[in-house]
């Protein structure tokens, strides 16, 4: 099981800490030049060691508000595009989950009920939601069962987790199928095959 570092909510909590520590630097680098450059009128000599310790301080708190402006950017950056490519992820699954149902020839009926026992509902939850008897409902799973070639509901889940984590053997056969049929480009001459 992977890990996340930073859980989504954490890393939003990441992000205000640094602009908050953006927007206190950037005070003190602002309290800092001030207070250099108010120094500099009254002495006028930039060989004074305290002034010197200031300007190098105000540099630094300067170069630091710099670099955690760039740090929050490529940070928001990261979050945006990871969100993106999970609700890419999300809905290729489902697209691939109709793949899987296309090939077992499943009814629309059935593929509710295989969408509710993926989600963990028992026959007479979904009964319930599908305003049916649970008795239907127990025959069409016993149907999707038999239509994909197992014995019952944990083996119908194991499956399809199976076939997610497989090495590109099946879920490759059902992306091309799902590209084939977002492009219409299925044609036996476009593929170099003949029937």
């Amino acid at each position: 099981m992977k890990l996340r570092i930073w859980p989504a909510k954490t890393k939003e909590k990441r992000a205000t800490v640094l602009a908050g520590l953006i927007l206190l630097q950037a005070i003190c680098a602002l309290f800092f030049i001030g207070d250099v450059i108010e120094d500099f009128r009254e002495d006028g000599h930039l060989d004074n060691p305290h002034l010197l310790l200031e300007s190098v301080a105000a540099i630094a708190l300067v170069g630091g508000v710099i670099f955690l402006m760039i740090e929050l950017r490529g940070l928001l950056s990261r979050v945006s595009d990871m969100q993106i490519g999970l609700d890419i992820a999300q809905g290729h699954l489902a697209d691939i989950i109709e793949t899987f149902f296309d090939e077992w020839g499943l009814t629309s009926a059935e593929r509710d009920v295989a969408i509710m026992i993926l989600k963990g509902l028992d026959n007479d939850s979904i009964a319930q939601v599908r305003k049916t008897a649970a008795g239907t409902v127990r025959a069409q799973a016993t149907s999707i069962y038999s239509k994909s070639g197992t014995d019952g509901r944990a083996q119908f889940i194991s499956l399809l987790i199976e076939e997610f984590l497989a090495d590109n053997q099946h879920l490759g056969s059902a992306e091309a199928a799902l590209n084939a049929k977002t492009t219409n480009a299925a044609s036996p001459d476009a593929s170099g095959e003949t029937t």
